[in-house]
């Protein structure tokens, strides 16, 4: 298995404070979607970043490789709505999980 960090960058710097209704729907299907890749496994953590300069997705994937880290970025039903959303994926050649987050208990 090889890890992946996928960003997605926002049509805009100031989004989401200035959401379409459409975007806004195309979220809650991209929310809904990552939500199955965590259960699935595939999805270590996915969520917003507020940075200072604007706000963007992050996920850390646990996939075979980066076809496979393409390939679900690609599927997002954020990009896949055309609204101007992309990603960008970096391969993470490694990570450190605290114990409970790696499914043991402490």
């Amino acid at each position: 298995m090889a890890y992946f960090h996928l960003k997605l960058v926002p049509p805009r710097p100031s989004f989401p404070h200035d959401a379409t209704g459409e975007e806004m729907a195309a979220m809650q299907q991209h929310a809904a979607y990552w939500r199955q890749q965590a259960s699935a496994g595939t999805a270590i953590v996915v969520g917003p970043v507020f940075a200072a300069d604007g706000a963007f997705g992050i996920a850390v994937l646990d996939v075979e490789g980066a076809d496979a880290a393409k390939a679900l970025g690609d599927a997002d039903p954020v990009l896949l709505a055309g609204l101007g959303f992309r990603i960008e994926i970096s391969p993470m050649p490694s990570i450190i999980l605290r114990p409970s987050a790696a499914g043991n208990s402490i």
